[in-house]
């Protein structure tokens, strides 16, 4: 069986709304309460391709009896030198289920750090010169909006399909929109993080923020986390420091926050960087006793910072989640099966916390990380 048309997996971005597995928004749904630039992820997908999709994620692989004429290629612009583990689990991930679905594939990397912006613009640049050699690109933008023209750059391409990581904002205005989007919910993880810390907390905390960069991201998993405490249970926001995803940023800012705001109670970290930059802080100067810490993600160095007692509490997403949906993506896509993939696929995601056993932690984390491997 002859390869498919060239794909890029751009991890990040979804485009076309009469693509397989979506519903298309009427002009009635264009002006209803979602007032964003972006559409929600069920504006565009079928819930029942949705359940099904998830299903198949969650539950063992079902190998593939294709016959290709070459390897799939895929590029793979993302930026795993940051700290978070996030990006090279998934790509462990992928290519773990890809080998369990006996799905052939060569995988070219294109690495940077997350505020590296300039260098995944060349790395676009690269790959669309040689778009006839990829089959898949997978983009991990350092953020959206900055890398939206990159985004649509390669969605514009008919060489290869583009898949977006960490990003599941379909954006209304682009003229090219990527095929598929792999995220967790900053929003969802927001809400389950809010609704576990006003029940263990209760009301009217003093409570500061680690945020991020300016963006969707940081929106969601800091704007919605503050309009959510502060509206359901009255807490305070004394203070908001932008370290920019970096673990001096969180050693900056929580300094700052207790020089200046000793009422602070809690401090809430936008990522695993910026959480890690803060602990360390807070280790070295004999100070985790003085505010109620949380994280972003769960991922394996804050888990063991919680059962360490100097992390108290993190959304953990289901880490291998997206991995393995990317995966069965290209499965579905080389079998014509496309309206089996929604347009927006998210993980699952738990909030965990120091009150929990070190076995109960221990089982969610090889839930999370059964393809990429506990440490």
């Amino acid at each position: 069986m002859p390869l498919l048309k060239k794909c890029v997996l751009f991890f990040g971005t979804l485009m076309t709304f009469h693509a397989v597995g979506a519903t298309t928004p009427d002009a009635t749904s264009q002006t209803d309460a979602n007032n964003s630039d972006y559409w929600q992820p069920e504006q565009v997908n079928d819930p029942v391709t949705v359940s099904a999709f998830q299903n198949t994620v969650s539950g063992e692989a079902a190998p593939s009896d294709l016959t290709l004429d070459a390897p799939v290629k895929i590029a793979l612009i993302y930026p795993s030198a940051d700290v978070s583990d996030f990006w090279i689990r998934n790509f462990k991930a992928m290519t773990g289920r890809l080998k369990d679905l006996n799905i052939p594939f060569e995988v070219e990397e294109f690495s940077s750090k997350q505020i590296e912006h300039s260098l995944q613009t060349r790395y676009t640049d690269e790959v669309l010169e040689r778009a006839d050699q990829f089959d898949f690109v997978v983009f991990g933008p350092s953020e959206l909006q900055v890398q939206a023209e990159n985004i649509q750059r390669l969605s514009a391409s008919d060489q290869f399909e583009t898949y977006i990581w960490a990003f599941h904002t379909p954006m209304k205005s682009w003229a090219h929109r990527p095929d598929a989007w792999f995220d967790f919910s900053s929003s969802v993880g927001a809400k389950a993080l809010c609704e576990f810390m006003t029940q263990r907390l209760g009301e009217d905390v003093f409570f500061a923020m680690n945020r991020g960069i300016p963006g969707i991201t940081d929106d969601q998993r800091s704007g919605e986390f503050n309009q959510c405490v502060q509206e359901n249970a009255y807490w305070i926001n004394l203070y908001e420091h932008f370290g920019q995803y970096q673990p001096r940023g969180g050693r900056d800012g929580v300094e700052l926050i207790l020089k200046n705001f000793p009422e602070v109670q809690v401090l809430h970290n936008a990522n695993t960087a910026m959480t890690i930059g803060a602990i360390e802080y807070l280790e070295e100067t004999g100070q985790t006793d003085k505010l109620y810490v949380t994280g972003w993600g769960g991922t394996a160095i804050e888990t063991q910072k919680i059962k360490e007692g100097s992390l108290n509490a993190t959304p953990m997403r289901m880490s291998d989640d997206v991995g393995v949906a990317t995966a069965e993506a290209i499965k579905y896509t080389l079998l014509k099966r496309e309206a089996e993939i929604p347009q927006v696929y998210l993980g699952r995601i738990r909030v965990i916390d120091d009150q929990l056993s070190d076995d109960q932690i221990d089982a969610l984390t090889r839930e999370a990380f059964r393809y990429s491997g506990i440490e």
